[in-house]
């Protein structure tokens, strides 16, 4: 198995190198080189079986040599055995034909601990065959930080610097980074908002020789070893609801496009997904893409739901790159156009070869309270307000497919927005019940790279 770049220009990398690596030299994102597409009665034997033992049989294709079918058997297990629920990514009816996908049942209460947890473990033994150090620097508008913390922290041979927006994560987002007491662990309060932290994380990489000085290693979704964990839980609720042998759609509350992307390369994988809906805030960049054919950026307004408040959506880069037909040079420069000019028209066939794949809507913050109150008197279940964006906008979506809506967040780790909508401020589960009592532990920085380059050569353990 072999990863290329989306911008054609970095080395033909293997998984273990591609996930090791994180960002490609030339500022691209590694991709695979060809998707292994799974016969129709493969993905029927999916239904059913424990979340793990599907987890393996999606993943392994993917992995070439790195790890045998036992390692990799072994490193699942661990990945996913402190999940909360047995069904690790359980689903709820919450209408005729529309479904919750729960992904917050996870040490985290967040979507993203299905694929840190899982490359951590991958991580852990790759470093473990190899003796190397690592230096891993994220960017997270929220909820990114504390499941890498928590896949990494502790680690005799990896340190983790977080980069997130100060003032601009949920309470809870934030003291799950900055309580973390292990020595490794380092929660970086940056000025600006989250394409600010990203940014930085960018230029970190594009910075050769520091990247070879520190070691840098990435787990942000511009990983691809994240997006192809995320790929399976669309498998297992899929094939629970009647796939290949019906088609079955998805809308994903969408900031950096890592999630849906993993929606877009299981059906490349022949899942029968009719729908995938991109599901946007306030900040609804790619929507607007999706609507005029041209990406701009317009600023960022903090929402309810920070964790997709974002204009530069990395992961939109991987699929920009099929849309132009695998020409690195094409990508290449709409980047560039973002980067300098705000903005970039998609070409006219580029612009059809996505709305053929892909719908898209958005919810305003009234409409997000809407829906969590909505969503609570109909059935009693309490969304978070990025999960309540995608429930708004699946609802204007549905057709004759079931429609599965990704909720991404346990309520909790948003209470003041649950409490606008519904008036009841949801607990926090027992495992975090003192979060409130922890002490906390924070670096505050202006958004200066070479204070941030400083800081992580002086603090990283050699």
């Amino acid at each position: 198995m072999r990863y290329i770049s989306t911008r054609g220009q970095a080395p033909v990398l293997g998984f273990e190198e591609a996930m090791l690596t994180g960002l490609a030299r030339d500022g691209g994102l590694y991709v695979p080189e060809t998707v292994p597409v799974m016969a129709p009665e493969e993905i029927a034997a999916l239904a059913g079986l424990p979340y793990e033992e599907a987890a393996r049989r999606v993943v392994l294709p993917f992995l070439g040599d790195a790890f045998t079918e036992g390692e990799l058997e072994g490193l699942i297990e661990a990945a996913y055995a402190e999940f909360a629920h047995a069904a690790r990514a359980p689903l709820r009816q919450m209408g005729p034909n529309l479904f919750l996908l729960e992904l917050f049942h996870g040490p985290t209460l967040a979507f993203k601990d299905f694929a840190m947890q899982l490359i951590g473990q991958l991580m852990q033994a790759s470093l473990a065959r190899s003796g190397k150090r690592i230096t891993i620097v994220g960017a997270t508008s929220g909820d990114t930080g504390s499941a890498a913390i928590e896949a990494f922290k502790g680690l005799a041979n990896v340190d983790v610097f977080i980069l997130f927006p100060q003032g601009r994560v949920s309470e809870v987002q934030r003291r799950q980074m900055t309580t973390a007491a292990e020595e490794n662990v380092h929660a970086i309060a940056l000025e600006g908002d989250f394409d600010t932290c990203q940014g930085r994380l960018k230029d970190l990489f594009n910075d050769h020789s520091f990247r070879d000085e520190v070691g840098l290693a990435g787990v942000n979704s511009i990983n691809w070893a994240r997006v192809l964990a995320q790929v399976v839980y669309y498998f297992t609720s899929a094939t629970a609801l009647g796939a290949p042998h019906r088609a079955v759609d998805f809308t994903v509350p969408t900031g950096n496009f890592g999630d849906i992307f993993a929606g877009h390369i299981a059906r490349r994988m022949g899942l029968p997904v009719g729908k995938l809906v991109i599901a946007t805030n306030q900040n609804d960049i790619l929507h607007r893409t999706m609507a005029t054919g041209e990406q701009r950026k317009e600023g960022v307004s903090p929402s309810m739901s920070p964790s997709m408040d974002i204009q530069v959506s990395s992961n939109f880069e991987r699929v920009l790159f099929e849309a132009y037909g695998n020409d690195g040079a094409a990508v290449s420069a709409a980047m560039e156009g973002l980067a300098s000019e705000g903005g970039y028209a998609l070409g006219q066939g580029a612009w059809g070869w996505l709305a053929e794949r892909f719908a898209s809507g958005r919810a305003s913050e009234e409409e997000t309270l809407q829906a969590i109150f909505r969503a609570q008197v109909a059935t009693g279940e309490i969304l978070c307000p990025h999960s309540a964006v995608g429930y708004h906008v699946a609802e204007t979506q549905q057709g004759a497919n079931p429609m599965v809506t990704l909720a991404t967040a346990h309520p909790a780790k948003f209470p003041d927005a649950v409490e606008k909508a519904i008036g009841l401020r949801p607990p926090l589960p027992p495992q975090m019940a003192d979060l409130y009592d922890r002490p906390e532990r924070v670096t505050e920085m202006a958004d200066d790279l070479s204070a941030l380059k400083t800081f992580i050569r002086e603090t990283r353990r050699t």
